[in-house]
């Protein structure tokens, strides 16, 4: 049984999700390739891959007419990823499955001809947003879910079967010392944590993300870290395919940069380790899937809503029942203070969603993966439903 890992991606964000189960797997004596298409990606996962299993390290990558082809389209489509499947099918060929972080993978077998190669999902993240609720998940042979929430809404939506998935936590939280407290700042001041995504619809950085900035440099009474979704920086045009929508990004002005108050990280491992998730006090964002991160310790959040959906009636937006919502930069000042007075407000229904969204046993949830793959592989048809 050979099982390969793919990590195949602008950024290193999806690595701490999947990289454990590989450990998992090559303990029990699986043989596990790595597969990365990019050095920082193959600097990610060796460096934080758990000790005790031997694996193989596979880099792949395109040719001069693919790299040419990127540096124009990559800004409206994910063109190198696609290159990397198309151009490395030998790769991908020899393994008995193929344990993903993201969809574009489902190529190999819709587009690329490997249907016997299995292929086996685990999301990057358990958020709610509709980009993880689309129907390419239909594709893949065995889907790995962190718990109940997320489960009940693919099955309703037609997504996964019944077969073909298995619920067995966060394997990201197994590397991760949830009660640590990090410190950034030499003082006591509470620490605001400002986390918009990229998406060019729904995020709040590019009509609310100076003035925010703006706002904490001319006070002293909080701590901000700006430490955006780690593809907000990666790209100047994003173009959301789904939702229609393409937005420059603009860079960070240069006053922010040395200001003594504001931490800025546009693209760390600690933006990706949940170092900053653990050491603010309180969470300002928009969409990122980041907030069920920050809902392992309960504490305040607020959310920008910048297109007004009607998002109490749309799943879409089920996490920002975690925290107050307001639309402007005009209101937070008075909604951080909310959350200063009361940071207790939401904890009941941020528990509530803890336990829906992230199953727990007494076991990791990267064995739990594992176990789940290897006996789905040798059933030929599914695993269990629970670990």
């Amino acid at each position: 049984m050979r099982i390969g890992f793919l990590f195949n991606h602008d950024a290193t964000h999806q690595i701490p999700h999947t990289i454990a189960i590989a450990s998992a797997l090559a303990k029990h004596g699986i043989d596990v390739d790595i597969l990365t298409s990019s050095l920082e990606q193959y600097g990610a996962a060796s460096a934080i891959l758990p000790a005790g299993g031997t694996v193989r390290y596979t880099m792949l990558d395109v040719g001069w007419a693919s790299r040419l082809a990127d540096r124009v389209l990559h800004h409206i489509a994910p063109f190198r990823r696609i290159a990397i499947l198309r151009e490395n099918l030998p790769a991908f060929a020899r393994l008995d499955a193929l344990v993903v972080p993201e969809t574009t993978s489902t190529l190999l077998k819709t587009r690329f001809g490997l249907k016997a190669l299995k292929l086996i999902y685990l999301p990057h993240g358990a958020g709610d947003g509709a980009a993880g609720f689309q129907a390419v998940t239909k594709h893949f042979d065995l889907v790995l879910l962190s718990g109940e929430k997320v489960r009940d809404r693919m099955l309703s939506l037609g997504l996964i079967t019944e077969q073909g998935h298995a619920i067995v936590g966060y394997p990201k939280f197994d590397a991760v010392d949830l009660a640590a407290r990090p410190r950034f700042f030499d003082n006591d001041k509470p620490t605001v944590l400002y986390n918009p995504h990229f998406n060019p619809l729904l995020s709040s950085w590019y009509s609310h993300g100076e003035r925010v900035l703006d706002w904490f440099a001319a006070q002293d009474t909080l701590n901000l870290i700006f430490a955006p979704h780690v593809m907000l920086f990666k790209r100047r045009l994003h173009t959301s395919l789904i939702h229609r929508r393409s937005r420059f990004r603009r860079d960070i002005p240069a006053r922010f940069l040395d200001h003594p108050g504001i931490l800025i990280d546009t693209g760390s491992q600690r933006s990706i380790d949940m170092s900053y998730v653990q050491a603010a006090d309180i969470y300002l964002g928009d969409v990122s899937s980041q907030i069920y991160e920050w809902i392992q310790r309960p504490r305040p959040a607020i959310f920008f809503n910048t297109h007004r959906p009607d998002w109490r009636s749309s799943a879409d937006y089920g996490h920002w029942a975690l925290g107050e919502v307001i639309e402007t930069v005009d209101e937070m000042p008075a909604a951080l203070a909310r959350a200063l007075a009361s940071p207790h407000a939401h904890q009941d229904v941020q528990r509530s969603a803890d336990a829906a969204t992230f199953s727990r046993s007494g076991r990791p949830a990267a064995d739990r993966a594992a176990d789940a793959i290897v006996e789905y592989l040798r059933a030929g048809d599914g695993g269990a439903e629970n670990r």
